[in-house]
């Protein structure tokens, strides 16, 4: 694929690092050097990102992975492996940002479930909001919890797709409400997505969990 075109939108350079680190972990070194190869991000191979919080991923970078992903292995494939990505994302790195830190202290493990999850979903979309140009916000229902992505970089410049794509979001998401609950898995679906012409990319997160 040609050079990406950049967007002049950013997440920090450790996000850009945490994740193709994840793609590693996920597909192995030679495996995460094709996708780099196919989505035009040669540039990263065996050269990651700096470990800072300066803003240099661009949005383009991480949607050019996701294509190569589903170009490599194919839709199910790619989702599969986006969405493992997106998993160990959040477990390598993002539950060691501020906001959430506080998640492991004793205060906080005590509460009721549906409390930690009122608590822990805005704080863990206040790090996108403040550290990226990634704005996301959540709203509560009665059996579930919207959380809505308002520029989104995992599916940023794509359209025509027939279904939602923004597999490692929905991953990332799994990842983090199992750290928050302290070990249950909740069902994360995608209900809307930009690359299939919605205005926003929406995350619907049932309140109970399914483990």
């Amino acid at each position: 694929m040609s050079p990406v075109q950049k967007t002049g939108l950013y997440y920090p350079n450790k996000f850009g690092l945490i994740i193709i680190k994840s793609l590693e972990e996920v597909m192995g070194r030679n495996g995460l050097n094709a996708i780099l190869n196919l989505a035009g991000l040669n540039h990263y191979i065996e050269n990651y990102p700096p470990d800072n919080l300066d803003k240099g991923f661009d949005f383009a970078e991480l949607s050019a992975v996701g294509v190569a992903l589903e170009e490599m292995y194919g839709p199910r494939g790619g989702r599969g492996l986006a969405l493992r990505a997106g998993r160990a994302t959040f477990s390598d790195a993002l539950k060691n940002f501020g906001a959430l830190a506080g998640a492991a202290d004793l205060a906080f493990v005590v509460l009721p479930l549906q409390s930690k999850l009122r608590i822990g979903l805005p704080a863990f979309a206040k790090i996108f909001s403040q550290l990226s140009d990634q704005y996301s916000t959540v709203e509560e229902k009665d059996t579930e919890f919207i959380w809505t992505i308002h520029k989104c970089p995992v599916c940023w410049g794509r359209t025509n797709a027939d279904k939602p794509v923004c597999y490692i979001a929905t991953g990332l998401l799994q990842e983090a409400l199992k750290w928050v609950s302290g070990g249950n898995e909740f069902r994360v679906n995608e209900s809307k997505c930009v690359a299939v012409g919605d205005a926003v990319c929406e995350f619907v997160i049932q309140k109970e969990p399914i483990s």
